[in-house]
């Protein structure tokens, strides 16, 4: 049986602040439970209504979620009021799930003035909406390179999460209770955002300065500073691949050792190591944007097609055309 918590005193008399949650097609279910769990205990905790909150979809009808749960929603897209907090909620295929029916509704409750945030992948829905131009802003990492070449007004960013006045965007998963616990401090303090984390047993708070990707040497589970500074280099420079020979003089040692170096820690040469960055680059655009095969070869550092073809083929053992084609299909 769980004891109720201990009530912290929050000065509040006032009107709820209401949350929107628009759910998308294959929306990610944690990022949704981690804010909305996250209002339900700050109300329980400060032992009054502090939030309140809908959940619709765009229709009105049941929205399924990427791993296959079916939520019951209370309404279609409809009026909100001015002060409501619209959180759109992504999740896996957002291009297909950011309907124009989506996109109208969301430019025409901004034009009201309301905050929308965006979870998960839904900083793309928000991004398409043209509420994002001149703004920063967030996404998942594995949507990071297709939203950075579609998207080119916006100053993206590698945070868990991002406030740009009215425009919020997070990164998915746990980043939405980052968010949320942000959002409970600004309003009723950090004595409550604090009684909150700990109900959820969350010890380690982000905020919008903390990076969403763990660091390379955690990331690769090799602590080699000379490693990490190469491998850093390798993924700040896809488009215009940098030759193993200043990569190596540019950390002071020799193209032999850094092939040693590879060999041992990451068990292939930095070269292979260096293409299969750029061929993983290469699928996300491929499955994330419209963009052409030959621009996303041109965009991962390939000079020709065929090239980039061969390339891909002995890697994932299909060509980019049958990779897009069967993910349209699948889709």
């Amino acid at each position: 049986m769980i004891a109720d918590p201990q009530i912290v005193d929050v000065d509040h008399s006032g009107k709820p602040r209401h949350f929107v949650f628009v759910l998308l097609n294959n929306f990610t279910m944690l990022s949704f439970s981690a804010a909305v769990e996250s209002l339900r205990i700050a109300n329980r905790t400060a032992g009054k209504s502090l939030y309140t909150w809908s959940i619709v979809s765009e229709d009105g009808e049941d929205a399924v979620c990427s791993n296959g749960c079916a939520f019951r929603v209370e309404n279609g897209l409809g009026e909100t009021e001015r002060d409501d907090t619209i959180m759109v909620c992504g999740g896996i295929g957002v291009q297909i799930a950011t309907t124009k029916r989506l996109l109208n509704w969301l430019r025409r409750e901004a034009r009201k003035g309301a905050t929308i945030a965006g979870l998960c992948t839904a900083g793309y829905s928000i991004a398409k909406a043209g509420l994002l131009d001149g703004k920063r802003a967030t996404i998942h990492w594995e949507n990071h390179d297709s939203f950075l070449e579609e998207f080119e007004d916006v100053t993206l960013t590698k945070s868990v999460f991002t406030i740009d006045g009215n425009r919020i965007t997070t990164a998915g998963g746990t980043a939405s209770l980052d968010l949320m616990i942000k959002l409970i401090a600004d309003d009723h303090g950090e004595d409550l955002a604090n009684a909150v984390a700990d109900i959820l047993i969350y010890s380690a708070i982000r905020t919008d300065q903390d990076t969403q990707r763990l660091s390379i040497p955690t990331r690769i589970g090799v602590r080699h500073p000379k490693l990490s500074r190469v491998i850093q280099m390798m993924e700040q420079n896809i488009e215009e691949p940098i030759s193993p020979a200043t990569l190596a003089t540019d950390v002071g040692m020799s193209t032999r050792q850094l092939e040693r170096l590879f060999r041992r820690y990451l068990s292939r040469s930095p070269k292979r190591y260096y293409m299969e960055l750029r061929l993983q680059k290469a699928r996300n655009l491929l499955m994330q944007t419209d963009m052409t095969v030959i621009n996303v070869a041109l965009a991962c550092g390939f000079a020709s097609p065929s090239h980039f073809s061969k390339c891909y083929r002995s890697h994932y053992d299909t060509t980019p055309y049958r990779e897009r084609g069967s993910h349209a299909s699948r889709a």
